[in-house]
């Protein structure tokens, strides 16, 4: 029997908005999978175990896992993004502060297994990979932004975020946070 176009059109929108909504739990979920390890290069057999569905189906909902890749570092630059965006930090005037409290906010237990995954990513587009370092560059652009309000010179800026990731990479690899902190704080020495 024929159907008007119209209800066909509304069923295909309500199966769309579907796919989307189990699209983005499975999202969550892999991501929750990502940073319990510490990096994208989870296998899809743990990760199917991990997320409670079959390989088949991750590739069935993600069109395989350079689409799951590319949503998952779509969601961690989301979840950055409203970690680091400047309304989320108290407006001090200054940079020392500000540096302190992204150092306070990063060096939290649970901060460990996203800056793995940051850590992951800047290996990726160290190795060519595109996506990871359409993504790093992005990370750098919206630090840049977060830091333009404390502080005006560009150089400055990218000194601070070359040292911070120094001091990322420091705490990542020995587990200790002080020198790092104590890099920041002679590099911040003098500026307000």
């Amino acid at each position: 029997m024929y159907q008007p176009v119209q209800f066909c059109t509304i069923r295909y929108m309500r199966r769309q908005r579907e796919k989307k909504h189990i699209v983005d739990q499975l999202v969550g979920r892999c991501m929750s999978a990502f940073i319990e390890a510490g990096t994208l290069d989870v296998s899809l057999d743990n990760l199917s175990r991990k997320v409670g569905i079959s390989k088949r189906m991750i590739v069935h909902y993600f069109g395989g896992r350079d689409g799951l890749e590319r949503k998952a570092m779509r969601r961690l630059e989301d979840t950055l993004r409203a970690q680091f965006s400047p309304a989320s930090f108290p407006h001090t005037g200054s940079v020392r502060k500000m540096i302190l409290t992204l150092w306070e906010r990063a060096t939290r237990s649970e901060a460990r297994g996203i800056l793995l995954l940051v850590m992951d990513l800047a290996r990726r587009a160290w190795s060519g990979s595109a996506a990871a370092q359409a993504f790093y560059q992005e990370q750098l652009r919206l630090w840049a932004r977060l830091l333009q309000d404390f502080a005006v010179d560009k150089g400055f800026i990218q000194t601070i975020i070359v040292t911070f990731q120094g001091a990322v990479l420091m705490l990542l690899t020995t587990g200790n946070p002080d020198p790092g902190k104590q890099a920041l704080l002679r590099l911040l020495s003098g500026k307000r």
